[in-house]
Formats: structure tokens, C-alpha cells, sequence
């Protein structure tokens, strides 16, 4: 097929006009190809125009998804993945995207470490493992670890149990312990830290007034629609589901 002219557009790609067939493509392909002073394309070259236009379509693609925010290598494979291309058109987008410094495994370690921190409750030992998990090495996440400044374990957990406590009005010292260790562990802090700061935080006054507490806000809902044993039940019930042992109720001689 002849070749009429090959014109710019103005979304920054190139389309070569023919007397069969418009061809949009990238510059890239224009001059790997040498296309502005060719007068005609045979079968051969279309195919190659064709996979090579669609090599390049994926690529600007994963280029702009790279460049919203600074992304891992296993997300963009895990990314490439989703789009019908072979291994060999994924591990030369890795290599074109290295090349450029898009992807760059040190300055995500350096950005996802300074998110976390920022805005997560993650301890630093959580977001140690969530990166040696993305399949970054171990020797670049344990070097930007020991630049971090200014970072207090013990503080940001003692805060975080702090709010816990503060927040919680109406489960149990129990219930309550066994929420934080639960979500604390979760976040990669160390098991006996959490135990020691919760235990300096949690009174047994404290399990007292929000024993009170709950066993008014339950009688007021249903004092007056159950009577004397019905009603003994189901307060005890609902104070057990929240924690509060059968001791400490009967100690308080609610009933």
C-alpha cells in the first residue's frame, strides 16, 4: 500500500495515511522505521507496525499508572499482567521504565516508609515485611530503615493504646485487651509491648464505672418491656456478650 503522507495529530501520535488504511501510531515507530520517507508499506511492515503500536500503547499506559504515584516493580508486572502481552514485551517495559527512573526500588522503599509512617498506624516492622513481601531486597529495605529519623516504637504504640482506651465506652478491660492485641499485633507490634502498655493504662475502676454504665443504658431500654426474670436475663446476657464477668456483676449486687 502507497503512502499519501504521515501527519502529526495533536494527542502527540502520528498517523500515516495510505490509499487503503489510516495508521495511527508513536514517533517511535515513525523513526525506528523511517517512516516519514517511505513511499509504501507491505504485509511485513504493517504487522510490525501494528505490534509494535501496541507494545507502545501498553507502555504510555503503564508509564501514566507508574507516575500517579511511585510504584514497586511487583505492581507493575502485576498491572502488565492484566493487558494481553508476552513476557518479553513485559521485561522490556521493566527495563524501559528502569531505564527512565520511573521505577526505581529505593525511592519506593523511601516513599512507602515515609506513608506509612505519616499516615498509617503501621509499626516499623510491619512495613519492613509488607516490602520485603513486594519482592523488594532485603539489603535496599533495611538501608532506608536505618535512615529513618525520629521514630519511637514504644511511643506511637503507648499513643495508640491511649486512643483505644479513651475511645472504648462500653466493652470490658477484657474484651477490650484482647481488641488492641488483636488490631496492634496485626499492625506488627511487638506482643509483650503491647501487653505492658495496656496493662499501665487499664484500672480495674475502669471496668467498674463502665460496668455500671452499660448495666444503666440496658435497663433503661428494657425495663419497660420485661419484668423481674426476663429482664435479669437479658441485662446479664448483654453485659456478658460485652465482656463483664458473671463475678463482678454478682459482686456488684446489681440484681
Amino acid at each position: 500500500m502507497k503512502i499519501s503522507k504521515v501527519k502529526k495529530l495533536k494527542s502527540g501520535k502520528y498517523e500515516i495515511v495510505t490509499d487503503s488504511i489510516n495508521i495511527v501510531t508513536y514517533d517511535e515507530i515513525i523513526i525506528k522505521y523511517n517512516l516519514l520517507y517511505k513511499k509504501s508499506i507491505d504485509n511485513k511492515l504493517l504487522k510490525e507496525i501494528a505490534d509494535d503500536t501496541k507494545f507502545y500503547d501498553v507502555y504510555f499506559d503503564t508509564l501514566k499508572y507508574a507516575t500517579k504515584k511511585v510504584r514497586c516493580e511487583k505492581e507493575i508486572i502485576e498491572y502488565l499482567n492484566k493487558h494481553e502481552i508476552d513476557i518479553n514485551s513485559i521485561n522490556k517495559i521493566i527495563k524501559k521504565l528502569k531505564e527512565s527512573y520511573v521505577l526505581n526500588d529505593k525511592l519506593y522503599v523511601r516513599a512507602y516508609i515515609n506513608d506509612k509512617l505519616l499516615f498509617s498506624k503501621m509499626s516499623l516492622n510491619k512495613i519492613k515485611d509488607d516490602l520485603i513481601n513486594n519482592n523488594i531486597s532485603i539489603d535496599i529495605v533495611l538501608d532506608e530503615i536505618d535512615k529513618v529519623e525520629d521514630y519511637d516504637e514504644l511511643s506511637r504504640l503507648n499513643n495508640l493504646v491511649k486512643k483505644r482506651i479513651n475511645s472504648n465506652h462500653k466493652y470490658s478491660n477484657y474484651i477490650l485487651k484482647n481488641k488492641i492485641i488483636n488490631e496492634l499485633s496485626n499492625l506488627g507490634y511487638n506482643y509483650d509491648d503491647i501487653i505492658i502498655t495496656i496493662d499501665s493504662m487499664i484500672s480495674n475502676n475502669d471496668d467498674y464505672n463502665k460496668l455500671i454504665k452499660e448495666y444503666k443504658k440496658i435497663y433503661t431500654k428494657y425495663c419497660n418491656k420485661y419484668k423481674e426474670y426476663d429482664l435479669e436475663r437479658i441485662i446479664k446476657n448483654r453485659l456478658y456478650a460485652k465482656g463483664f464477668k458473671y463475678e463482678d456483676i454478682k459482686k456488684e449486687d446489681l440484681f
